[in-house]
């Protein structure tokens, strides 16, 4: 079963209408800090578990779970998770925050952050640099080190799945302490 899809503008109008909205922002808790959809609670994507999530709902379980990111893709990985745990009530928002905010709906804007596919590229860059540099200056088997950054890159392109982006997403200064609508520094 393919996932469902709703656009932010009709979501803001079902929510306008008083209809049950829950959405859920699956972006980690420092980019749901930096600025998310007003009605979004934040669940990071890597922590997910749909049965606690669908769980915890407070009646609103047979309703439909919004998910949001920040253009879609995470969002739709996330609806895939609850398919496979057997919820066909999961829509991803099209275009996450991204065309929620152009759209001009309401955002709560909190503290920037350094995103994490900028740090992914910093943290790239920085290891194919030292990795040229001593295979130039101490021994050429140090090409080995941005020959696997390069690889690691293309798999990521690929799959659309970055592991340096899901260590990155766990270190301590891309972590906030959240509650259901907002975040802080840990």
């Amino acid at each position: 079963m393919a996932t469902q899809a709703i656009t932010p503008g009709r979501l803001e109008e079902l929510r306008r209408n008083g209809g049950a909205v829950d959405v859920v922002d699956v972006r980690t808790p420092v980019e749901f800090r930096e600025a998310h959809a007003a009605p979004a609670r934040n669940v990071p994507l890597h922590s997910l578990e749909p049965h606690a999530v669908m769980r915890d709902r407070n009646g609103t379980g047979d309703e439909p779970l919004y998910v949001i990111c920040q253009s879609g893709s995470r969002a739709a990985k996330a609806c895939q998770a609850f398919l496979d745990a057997g919820y066909t009530n999961a829509v991803s928002v099209e275009g996450g925050t991204q065309a929620w905010e152009e759209a001009g709906l309401p955002v709560v804007y909190g503290k920037k952050a350094i995103s994490l596919e900028r740090q992914v590229r910093i943290v790239a860059g920085f290891i194919v640099l030292v990795g040229a540099v001593l295979a130039m200056t101490v021994h050429p088997y140090f090409a080995g080190i941005p020959a696997f950054i390069g690889a690691g890159l293309m798999f990521a392109g690929i799959t659309d799945t970055c592991g340096m982006g899901m260590m990155l997403a766990r270190m301590p200064w891309n972590q906030a302490r959240c509650d259901v609508r907002s975040c802080e520094n840990q």
